[in-house]
């Protein structure tokens, strides 16, 4: 008797359409666009619904996606029509929410290291501001009378409850350069100290980590923020209103599937701090990797194939200017490499191990080391799933290579694949532009 045939999850089978289609129509042009990246506007979807889901229905939750995780606009539009707010840790990101359509009420400000005319604005236009450290605190003590009525303002603590696998994402260590540390002394009375003087202070913010972070040590530190937000009720009832947790749902780079899931982390987060869930608290999150990460894939031909000491090498278009991480730090960032034929079907080449280098000129520059995978050859296509949060979103311009183009896509009932870019592709003009050229001196004197 045959056994019933495993379900192709609905996200690889969208990728696997896409794919296909885009060779089709030659979005894969192994002349003009030899990469292109894509973002899975169904997947997206998917996600902020599920996110929002996993939150109980009574709780005043704003979901603030962190603009940093994939600030394009058109994709921070789609996350507005989908009912999510925005966070922005810099002028350029605050710009971008703006022309996504976000509207102050919607936007929470994070970065560690605001200028002044960056607090004045926001502080004018009510925007939500969660101020790193006691300095900083100061400067908005002179803003204040000028704010917005009810201004949104917290102050970030970092509960030094320890570090996740990835010490480069972990924002609660001992001395993470994020917020104030509670743990130092003296610093949670002086802390105190100065909510009690400033009424106006109603919000507490904390973030934990991101990629690394257990959900248990995630949870430990919203548990000290809430902790620290009663004391201040105690000393002043109702001063608190709300508290920003973060984000920091990891992803696994492994599979098509979400683990763990936005369930998941409420579920850690009842058992450890059931006290943010009994409706005394708004509740601000700030999730973007997961997100975005799975509802992103980029595809790229293999141009050259070669051996070298043994070993067979496929050299592609993609890289280091698309998934920086994973060139420098492989072992901590590692991504999934499919391999399709020139027609953009799944591969049926026998397996063998190989590297997957990108175009940049230094040796690192690899998708994959020693990868077991279909054999490559000249033409094939190389499609890297997880890629939709913190990599062709914001392009490392090593070599001064151009970016790609962003297609988001649809599927159809009846499989037909819909495409909308999302930003074309960069000219080489426009590279030079970016370097510097405009401002060349013209005349006799610049020959």
């Amino acid at each position: 008797m045959l056994s019933t045939p495993t379900p192709v999850p609905a996200r690889r089978s969208r990728r696997d359409r896409a794919v296909h289609t885009a060779a089709e129509q030659g979005l894969l042009d192994a002349q003009d666009t030899p990469v292109a990246c894509f973002v899975d506007l169904a997947g997206l979807a998917e996600s902020a619904r599920a996110l929002r889901a996993a939150w109980p229905s009574g709780l005043d939750v704003l979901h603030a996606f962190a603009a940093k995780a994939n600030p394009l606009v058109p994709v921070l539009a789609q996350l507005r029509a989908h009912g999510l707010g925005c966070e922005v840790s810099s002028p350029g990101e605050l710009a971008q929410a703006r022309a996504a359509g976000f509207t102050a009420d919607r936007i929470v400000l994070d970065s560690p290291v605001k200028t002044l005319a960056e607090l004045t604005t926001a502080l004018a236009e009510g925007i939500a501001v969660n101020v790193d450290n006691f300095e900083e605190l100061e400067r908005v003590d002179k803003l204040i009378g000028a704010a917005a009525p009810d201004p949104r303002v917290g102050v970030r603590i970092n509960p030094q409850v320890g570090l996740g696998s990835i010490e480069a994402m972990s924002t609660a260590g001992r001395t993470t350069k994020f917020g104030i540390a509670l743990e130092d002394s003296g610093n949670r009375e002086r802390l105190l100290d100065a909510y009690l003087a400033r009424p106006w202070l109603r919000w507490v913010h904390v973030h934990v980590g991101s990629q690394g972070v257990p959900l248990e040590l995630n949870a430990a530190g919203v548990a000290a923020a809430v902790d620290f937000a009663r004391e201040v009720n105690r000393q002043r009832p109702g001063q608190v209103v709300g508290i920003d947790i973060g984000g920091g749902l990891p992803v696994d780079f492994t599979a098509d599937h979400d683990t763990p899931t936005h369930a998941d982390h409420v579920e850690a987060l009842k058992s450890a701090v059931p006290a943010l869930f009994d409706g005394s608290f708004r509740i601000v999150t700030e999730y973007g990797r997961s997100l975005m990460a799975k509802n992103g894939f980029f595809a790229t031909r293999v141009e050259y194939t070669k051996q070298s000491g043994g070993r067979r090498i496929a050299l592609t278009h993609a890289g280091a200017q698309l998934v920086a991480r994973t060139a420098f730090a492989p072992e901590l960032w590692p991504l999934r490499v499919l391999a399709y034929d020139q027609g953009g079907r799944p591969s049926g080449a026998e397996p063998e191990v190989q590297d997957v280098g990108g175009p940049c000129c230094f040796a690192g520059d690899l998708l994959a080391r020693e990868r077991l995978l279909p054999r490559l050859s000249e033409g094939d296509l190389v499609v890297v799933p997880d890629t939709g949060a913190y990599a062709f979103s914001s392009p490392f311009h090593y070599n001064s290579l151009p970016m790609p183009p962003v297609h988001g896509f649809d599927v159809a009932a009846d499989g037909t694949v819909r495409f909308t870019l999302l930003r074309r592709a960069e000219t080489v003009d426009e590279v030079v532009a970016r370097s510097g050229a405009t401002t060349l001196p013209s005349g006799p004197a610049a020959r």
